[in-house]
């Protein structure tokens, strides 16, 4: 028995009150992008399909769970599609969204694992691609039932949004390939050289061990870069001794630069919150809407069956694995 599904206002009315925020993502270039272009055999989702190489394209068998899509909302089941919000225009977030290599498909682990999870449930997958922002917006308005695009799960988001959890949410050091540091805790940061870019939460978190090792008599030195180039060139020619930065994009610069002079390698982890919880990236869903729960199944078939851990070994991320798609986990403190 499909449950219901409250909302605001009617999906009809919430998609013409959308109207405009599809044209404003039709206009940006990037777009929508939809599965039709990717021509998958029934009962298949293929991963890293247009990457360009940021991921090992593998074609994964996933057929719809009735068990699974019976719990779905009313509204969504008799759509027959799953309408899934990415927040990564204008430039792109590689590995996690971007447009594809054939120039009009979102690509990337983020929408890959929306339409996973679309076939588990029986779905067509329905992507379209929009501004951080206006992904949001998107959820808001009823246009977007479920945002897969790194969306951190944080108490503050939780009083207005659902979550499912399906990945770590770990910030990385990086360094060259013949270094020979490796981060164990804030202690090894002692004497070192550190980039960051500002205003993130990555700064904060170097910031404050930069005080611990004050208190310590010990030093670190923060730099800033305006941009990835300058950044790299300092980081190569040994004026910083590593990168802190999204584990992701860590990840994909270490796999596009292997086999290079340039190459580089991951130094280590740590939580996007800090050292003392385990960050989350989360599904992202309207408040009470009921699909928080298909999906959470949907991701824990996935996790069980296998498919899942192939999602993640393709885009090179298998260290931001978890064991359970939990629904509303503890999320950043507010304020963090």
């Amino acid at each position: 028995m499909h449950t219901s599904r409250p909302r605001s206002v009617p999906r009809w009315r919430a998609l013409a009150a959308a109207a405009g925020l599809s044209l404003a993502v039709a206009l940006t270039g990037c777009g929508a992008g939809t599965d039709a272009a990717r021509a998958d055999a029934a009962g298949t989702v293929t991963v890293g399909r247009f990457s360009n190489g940021a991921a090992t394209e593998t074609a994964l068998r996933i057929a719809e769970v009735k068990s699974i899509s019976a719990e779905l909302p009313e509204e969504v089941a008799r759509t027959g599609k799953l309408a899934i919000g990415l927040g990564g225009l204008p430039d792109g977030i590689a590995p996690l969204v971007f447009t594809g290599d054939d120039q009009r498909t979102a690509t990337g682990a983020e929408p890959d694992l929306g339409r996973m999870v679309a076939a588990v449930l029986g779905l067509e997958a329905e992507v379209t691609n929009a501004t951080w922002d206006n992904m949001f917006v998107g959820l808001d308005s009823g246009k977007v039932d479920v945002a897969f695009s790194s969306v951190t799960v944080t108490e503050e988001r939780k009083k207005k949004y659902d979550f499912v959890a399906y990945r770590k949410d770990d910030l990385a050091f990086e360094v060259t390939k013949n270094s020979d540091w490796r981060f164990d805790d804030w202690h090894s940061l002692a004497g070192r050289t550190v980039a960051v870019g500002a205003g993130t939460n990555q700064e904060k978190i170097l910031l404050g061990w930069k005080k611990k090792l004050a208190a310590e008599d010990e030093d670190l030195t923060v730099k800033y870069f305006p941009n990835n180039n300058s950044l790299y060139l300092a980081l190569g020619g040994g004026r910083i001794d590593a990168h802190f930065g999204p584990n992701p994009t860590v990840a994909y610069h270490a796999t596009q630069t292997a086999g290079t002079p340039n190459a580089t390698r991951n130094a280590g982890t740590v939580s996007g919150a800090g050292d003392t919880l385990q960050g989350l990236i989360g599904a992202t869903t309207a408040k009470g809407d009921g699909l928080a729960a298909p999906i959470a199944k949907a991701v824990q078939y996935l996790i069980d069956h296998g498919q899942y851990v192939s999602w993640l070994k393709a885009w090179h991320l298998s260290d931001e694995a978890v064991e359970k798609a939990e629904t509303n986990p503890p999320g950043l403190p507010e304020g963090s």
